[in-house]
């Protein structure tokens, strides 16, 4: 379960996944779940048979279908209707589904990543989101801070950014001078990437010569300064870390050794960040 503001790169961390993994030489079906009417929810995600109903002029493979064996990517999870949030429960619990108007279970085999931009604890707590879905979906949570959080970034990603444009539009590259670069450092971003892609490319296409003189966002006030957002990005990652060390915990009930090897370091350190956040795994036995 990928988590994030809008624009900060949610899909891109499902592509890497996938990248990195085993399924890599499989499908990745990216799915855009705020995007599918929810009549036809059911039928987009597992497919139809030949006259299922008025129009069903043949067989129609659903996404899961066609990830099998891959990956698929299930954005704006939060969008799904209750009764398909159901339905797709039950895949991931049995390995199983039927097309519309179907009478034989096909097996799914396929990773699920999923993102939302919604704080989707809030909406399990309202009843919006079911429960049961959310756990099954949160097993390997990962949390994208966005961009005001993680200024140490802007740097290498305006370069890079800009880069890709050059590219695109076949040109030489341009460069950003100092003081605009200093301006996009003290900028929010509250549209994260996304917003800088689009501000850059902007500026790109209208400089004109190889110089980008300016870069059309506000220009923000001495309180929003570097110091303060390294403080928040601190507090934000003693937050996770805290959070991760907690639900260990709760699963492994206290066992270090247990810990030690999901992590993937030594029962020493683990004693040792547990210690640094006030933590005791006696707590949990």
């Amino acid at each position: 379960m990928i988590t994030g503001e809008t624009g900060c790169g949610k899909e891109l961390v499902a592509r890497a996944l996938h990248g990195l993994s085993a399924r890599r030489d499989k499908p990745m079906v990216t799915v855009n779940c705020g995007a599918i009417p929810e009549n036809l929810v059911e039928t987009a995600l597992f497919g139809h048979e030949k006259g299922a109903f008025t129009g069903a002029y043949e067989v129609h493979h659903g996404y899961f279908e066609r990830a099998e064996k891959g990956t698929l990517f299930l954005d704006e999870i939060d969008s799904l209707p209750l009764s398909a949030q159901a339905k797709l429960l039950r895949v991931i619990q049995e390995g199983e589904y039927e097309r519309v108007g179907g009478k034989r279970h096909l097996r799914s085999d396929v990773r699920i990543i999923a993102a939302s931009n919604r704080e989707i604890v809030a909406m399990v707590d309202a009843g919006h989101f079911r429960r049961d879905l959310f756990y099954r979906l949160n097993v390997v949570p990962i949390a994208i801070p966005p961009l005001r959080e993680r200024p140490e970034d802007i740097d290498a990603l305006i370069t890079h950014i800009i880069r890709k444009l050059a590219q695109r539009y076949a040109t030489a590259e341009k460069t950003l001078v100092q003081a605009a670069r200093l301006k996009a450092l003290s900028y929010a971003w509250p549209g994260n990437i996304r917003e800088m892609e689009n501000v850059l490319e902007r500026a790109f296409i209208f400089a004109a010569d190889a110089r980008i003189t300016d870069i059309d966002v506000p220009v923000t006030t001495p309180s929003e300064s570097l110091p303060a957002w390294r403080t928040r990005k601190q507090q934000a990652a003693k937050q996770a870390e805290v959070e991760t060390l907690t639900r260990a915990l709760r699963v492994s009930r206290g066992n270090v050794d247990q810990i030690a090897t999901q992590m993937g370091i030594t029962p020493r350190a683990v004693r040792m960040k547990l210690k640094a956040q006030g933590l005791r795994a006696a707590d949990y036995r």
